[in-house]
């Protein structure tokens, strides 16, 4: 469990902080010894990649100036304040050398100096009012006091976990609601608090606000508690619903929204552009390899009529990677980053039922991260294997391809009836899980859609670029702003979950095509469910309209079904 300390602490060390920092100090801050610094290239679906760390190498990909600030002075996303309205829009790709002997918090003083130097960035400590939940404490509380022996933190297990149970006779999916069984020993309060928004599908619950522990119960204690992940209203599951509000109600402990004082980062100011980078600053860093040194395909273990499949998950760590129950479709999908299937023409149908076990090593000093069945969130480098599993392909499964464009379904946003409210140029540029900052309640108005998203001073051509960030389950590719709405905009709405809608049973999948011209079906399900699309005309006032226009594809030319021999 994340260890943490208490919110009273916390103000005390940093209110009297001075974070910006003169002259002086940045000159005898450590350094990297090269580092260059640009804006991220064009991507539909834009996420911070790293830190990542190895040999004397340090790099950030896709990283906003909030990413930045956050990483430099270990702190969350929510504690960085002020700046302009690009903050939280401009990505930006960090490589950087560091000396021998850096240590992580070394690292970050570096990173604190390329951010005064680059951006000529200046930030102060304050407080300020944020949405928090506050851990109270009950009459009764079901808490043993801690006798100080075993291992101190917290732990769970899933009961009741499994596939989706499909109705014979056609109807929708009986979801089977898997039970979290989360046990603590020798926790303070405080320290339980501070680790909530790290525990399994809490943040469906918390909308990313944070915890703070008001209970002023004192010393460790032993408790155990289950609760079980978010589910729609109308979703058919099967099994127990626990909301974590209710699980620890029964502990003698109360979970509610409010507003306190809170330490933040100030950025007092920044620039958006970067100063240069030395010249011919690429020759200071190695070539990123593009194939592996060994590698074995294999045809996976055939799964059991109505199972799941067993063994080892994904794995990659200590430089080997392990890919099981892979498609070729995936595979590929991986490897040219293609943004839906609608990208990939002339593929056999074998192509995505076919299924591969892949076992490789990295060559060594690559900044792979690492991913496992127990870790899912350890930080990963995706984009470092892309280029050695296309080879791989292109070599085992001798794969020939060739681009071109072609007239494609894409989405064109249009404006019927908008419902927007002007936004206050001051604020930043931003889209968030969750109700705005100063809604009185921090939950969400409508439970049955399940996805609640808020939208900052953001023009028409901004949110259109943007959808497909906000919703991977619907939208894939680039949208195109039709709206003729000029200015910048504050808006919410609410919508489910594109696999909710497919296991329900009605409205559009989240992939599915969508009917030409249309903009899914009225209803988007009888359960109550409401599509992206739905929700866009229906709280909005626009319009997701499918339309065809030229968007590049990878072509097939030719594959071999069997790799060739290891």
């Amino acid at each position: 469990m994340i260890r943490g300390i208490s919110y009273i602490s916390v103000v005390a060390i940093l209110s009297g902080a001075a974070f910006g920092q003169s002259l002086d100090a940045t000159l005898t801050m450590p350094k990297f010894e090269v580092a260059d610094v640009h804006v991220s290239p064009r991507s539909t679906q834009p996420f911070l990649r790293g830190p990542f760390s190895s040999g004397n190498l340090y790099e950030m990909r896709f990283a906003t100036m909030v990413d930045l600030v956050s990483t430099a002075y270990g702190i969350t996303a929510d504690r960085v304040s002020g700046g302009p309205n690009w903050l939280e829009l401009d990505r930006f790709d960090v490589k950087a050398k560091f000396p021998a002997g850096s240590t992580p918090e070394s690292k970050k003083l570096m990173l604190q100096s390329l951010l005064a130097d680059r951006f000529n960035l200046v930030v102060r400590s304050d407080t300020k009012p944020m949405p928090v939940y506050s851990l109270t404490a009950g009459k009764h509380q079901q808490l043993k006091e801690a006798d100080g022996s075993g291992e101190t933190g917290c732990k769970f297990t899933v009961e009741n976990n499994g596939p989706p149970a499909r109705d014979p006779a056609g109807g929708p999916s009986v979801i089977k609601v898997p039970v979290l069984l989360y046990t603590c020993q020798n926790e303070t309060l405080a320290a339980f608090a501070e680790g909530m928004r790290a525990m399994p599908a809490v943040q469906q619950y918390l909308t990313n606000g944070p915890v703070v522990d008001a209970t002023e119960l004192k010393g460790s204690w032993d408790f155990s508690f289950k609760y079980t992940p978010k589910i729609p209203a109308g979703i058919p599951v099967v099994g127990e619903n626990i909301p974590i509000f209710d699980a620890l109600d029964k502990l003698g402990l109360h979970l509610a929204p409010g507003t306190i004082p809170m330490p933040v980062t100030v950025v007092a100011s920044v620039n958006e552009k970067p100063t240069d980078n030395p010249p011919d600053v690429a020759k200071n860093f190695p070539p990123v390899p593009t194939e592996f040194d060994v590698a074995e395909i294999k045809l996976s273990d055939p799964v059991p009529a109505g199972g799941r499949g067993g063994g080892r998950g994904p794995e990659i760590k200590n430089g080997q990677v392990y890919l099981p129950g892979m498609t070729l479709g995936n595979l590929i999908s991986i490897a040219w980053n293609l943004n839906g299937p609608d990208t990939l023409v002339g593929a056999p149908k074998w192509l995505d039922s076919d299924r591969f076990d892949i076992i490789a090593k990295a060559p060594s000093g690559m900044m792979l991260g690492t991913l496992t069945q127990e870790t899912q969130s350890m930080p990963f480098d995706v984009d470092t294997i892309r280029p050695m599993i296309r080879a791989l392909i292109i070599d085992r499964f001798k794969l020939k391809v060739h681009n071109e464009d072609r007239p494609m379904p894409a989405y064109t946003l249009t404006a019927v009836k908008p419902k927007l409210n002007k936004a206050d140029p001051a604020g930043r540029t931003k889209w968030h899980e969750g109700p705005a900052s100063e809604s009185k309640d921090q939950k969400n108005p409508n439970a049955t859609l399940g996805r609640l998203v808020t939208c900052q001073n953001m023009t028409m051509a901004q949110f259109a670029d943007l959808l497909p960030s906000i919703a991977p389950g619907y939208i894939r590719n680039e949208v195109v702003d039709a709206t003729g709405l000029e200015g910048n905009w504050d808006f919410t709405f609410s919508f489910s979950p594109a696999g909710v809608l497919q296991l329900g049973g009605g409205g559009r999948g989240g992939d599915a095509p969508q009917p030409a011209g249309g903009t899914g079906p009225a209803a988007s399900d009888p359960s109550g469910g409401l599509s992206l699309f739905d929700a866009v005309s229906k709280q909005l006032g626009l319009k997701l309209e499918m339309q065809k226009r030229p968007k590049p594809v990878m072509v097939i030319d030719s594959v071999l079904q069997k790799p060739t021999d290891n």
